[in-house]
C-alpha cells in the first residue's frame, strides 16, 4: 500500500504533465490521489498502531514515527488539494497565472508529496537523504512561480541553503557508515543496522557526524541560524505550497533526524544530542520571536511562526520524556494549524492584491469568515486553550524547569514575545481601519471552499486537542519510547 501511494504520485504527475490539458480532470487527479493517499496512510498507520512496524519491502519500513508523518503528509496534502482548486482558478481568472503554470504547479506538487512519502519510509539513510534533496529540486520552481525578480532570488536562496545544508547532512550520513563498514555484504545498511552497531562506534566520531546531520537535517526544518531560506521561500511561493512546507516538509525533516538521534544516543550517551537540540531550539525560538515584532508581511510572519514551532519541537526532544512526548503531539497540531493559517493568509492576499501587513485593514468586514478563522488560529498556534498547542508548551517547559530553568524561563519570554507580535500584526489587519483602496477591494466570501479547509483543520485540531484515537495513542507512546 505505502508503494502504490508513491506510484499514484508519480502517475498523477504524468497524467497533468502530458495526457491532458483539462483544468477539472487535473484537479480530479490531484484530489483523488491525495484522498487516497489520506485512506491509504491511515490504514497504514492504524497497522502499525496495532501491530508493529509495517515492512512491505525491504527498502521500505513504516515505523511509529514514520506512520504519525504518514498521516500528517496525507491529511495536509488532501486539504491543500482541495484549497488549491479555487485559489489556483482565481488566479487564473485575474491573469496572474496562465495554464503552463497551472499545470506547472499540479506536476511539481504531486512528485514533491511523493518525495516525501519515499523520505519517510527509507529503510536506508543515504536513500532517505536523496530523497529529501528531490523535494528540494521538485519544489525549487514552484518558489520562483510567478517569475518576480524576488521570487528567483528566493528560489535560488532556498537551492543553495537547502543543498549546501543537506550536503552536510551527507558527510555525517557517511561517518556513520564509516563506522560499520563491512557489516552488509550486500551493501544494504538500514536504520536498524546502524542503530544495532552503535556500540561499535567511535564516541568522538559519532558526535562530529551527528553534528553535522543536525546542521544538514536542521537546514531543512528550519532551525536558526540555518533558517534564513525560510521567510523568503515562504513569502514567494503560492500559498499552497507554503502549507505544505510548514504542515508536511518539517515533520519529514524531523523524523531523519530524531532517527539519527537515537543511533547517536546509543553510541554516547542521550545527553550530547539533547544539549544540541536544545541549544539551537531556544535559539530558533528567540529569533523568531525578535523577526515577528518587526515583520512586514503576513506570509513571512508565518515563516517566521514555523521557525518558532520548530525551536519548539526541538526543545522538547532535547528536554527529553515528557518534553518529547509533548513534542510530538505538538508536532501533530502544528501540522494541522499551520496550513490552516496558510489559508486563510492565502483568502486575504486574493482580495487585497498584496502581502504586505499594513496594506490590509478591515478585513473582518471584507472577509468576515477568512478572519475568524485567522484569529482562531492565530489563538490555536500560539498556544492559547483549548487548543492542544498550549497544553504541549506547557508540557516542554515543565520537562526542562529543573534542569534548565534558564532556558525555560527565556523560551517563556520569547514565546510572549511571539504571542504580541502576532496578535499586533493580524488585529491591525482584521480589526482595525478600512482598506486603503476599497474600490478595488470587494466584500464577501470568494467561494466557500476557500475557507472550508482551513474551518476542518482547526476543528479536527480542537478535537484532537481533547480526544486522540487509541491507535494513534500507541504510535506517540511507541516513538517516545524510541526516539
Amino acid at each position: 500500500m505505502t508503494l502504490f501511494i508513491i506510484v499514484l504520485g508519480f502517475v498523477t504527475a504524468a497524467v497533468v504533465s502530458s495526457l491532458t490539458s483539462s483544468r477539472r480532470v487535473i484537479e480530479g487527479a490531484a484530489i483523488a490521489a491525495s484522498v487516497f493517499a489520506l485512506g491509504a496512510s491511515s490504514a497504514i498507520a492504524y497497522a502499525v498502531g496495532t501491530s508493529g512496524a509495517y515492512k512491505p519491502l525491504a527498502f521500505l519500513s513504516v515505523d511509529a514515527l514514520g506512520a504519525i508523518v504518514m498521516l500528517l503528509i496525507s491529511v495536509v496534502a488532501s486539504s491543500t488539494s482541495i484549497y488549491a482548486v479555487p485559489f489556483l482558478r482565481k488566479e487564473m481568472d485575474k491573469k496572474v497565472i496562465g495554464l503552463s503554470r497551472f499545470k506547472q504547479y499540479y506536476v511539481l506538487v504531486n512528485i514533491f508529496l511523493a518525495m516525501m512519502f519515499l523520505a519517510v519510509t527509507a529503510n536506508n539513510p543515504v536513500v532517505a537523504w536523496i530523497f529529501l534533496e528531490a523535494t528540494t529540486l521538485s519544489t525549487v520552481f514552484l518558489i520562483s512561480y510567478y517569475g518576480k525578480r524576488s521570487s528567483v532570488e528566493a528560489a535560488w536562496k532556498y537551492l543553495i541553503i537547502n543543498s549546501l545544508g543537506l550536503l552536510l547532512a551527507f558527510f555525517g550520513t557517511l561517518l556513520y557508515f564509516a563506522a560499520i563498514k563491512g557489516i552488509a555484504a550486500n551493501g544494504f545498511v538500514s536504520w536498524q543496522a546502524l542503530l544495532d552497531n552503535a556500540r561499535h562506534f567511535d564516541p568522538a566520531v559519532a558526535k562530529v557526524a551527528f553534528v553535522f546531520v543536525l546542521i544538514g537535517y536542521g537546514t531543512k526544518i528550519g532551525l536558526a541560524p540555518m533558517h534564513t531560506w525560510k521567510p523568503d521561500a515562504y513569502s514567494k511561493s503560492p500559498v499552497p505550497l507554503g502549507a505544505l512546507f510548514s504542515g508536511a516538509l518539517m515533520p519529514v525533516a524531523f523524523v531523519i533526524l530524531l532517527r539519527f538521534k537515537s543511533i547517536t544516543d546509543a553510541a554516547v550517551g542521550p545527553l550530547f544530542s539533547q544539549h544540541l537540540l536544545i541549544a539551537f531550539g531556544i535559539l530558533s525560538i528567540i529569533i523568531a520571536a525578535l523577526s515577528m515584532l518587526s515583520a512586514k508581511n503576513y506570509k513571512r510572519l508565518l515563516a517566521y511562526s514555523s521557525i518558532e514551532h520548530a525551536g519548539i519541537i526541538a526543545l522538547g526532544f532535547g528536554f527529553g520524556g515528557l518534553g518529547a512526548f509533548a513534542a510530538i503531539l505538538h508536532m501533530i497540531y502544528h501540522s494541522l494549524i499551520k496550513p490552516a493559517l496558510f489559508f486563510t493568509s492565502g483568502n486575504i492576499l486574493l482580495k487585497y492584491h498584496s502581502a504586505r501587513i499594513t496594506k490590509v485593514r478591515g478585513a473582518m468586514s471584507i472577509v468576515p469568515v477568512t478572519s475568524v478563522l485567522l484569529l482562531v488560529g492565530l489563538f490555536a498556534v500560539t498556544g492559547l486553550p483549548p487548543f492542544g498547542i498550549f497544553q504541549t508548551e506547557l508540557f516542554i517547559l515543565a520537562a526542562g524547569a529543573k534542569n534548565s530553568p534558564i532556558i525555560v524561563v527565556t523560551a517563556l519570554l520569547a514565546m510572549a514575545m511571539v504571542f504580541i507580535g502576532f496578535f499586533r500584526h493580524v488585529s491591525s489587519m482584521v480589526l482595525s481601519g478600512k482598506p486603503e483602496t476599497p474600490q478595488l477591494v470587494e466584500s464577501g466570501e470568494d467561494s466557500v471552499w476557500l475557507f472550508i479547509p482551513p474551518l476542518v483543520l482547526l476543528v479536527l485540531a480542537l478535537v484532537l486537542s481533547v480526544w486522540m484515537p487509541p491507535f494513534v495513542q500507541t504510535l506517540i507512546h511507541e516513538t517516545v519510547r524510541n526516539y
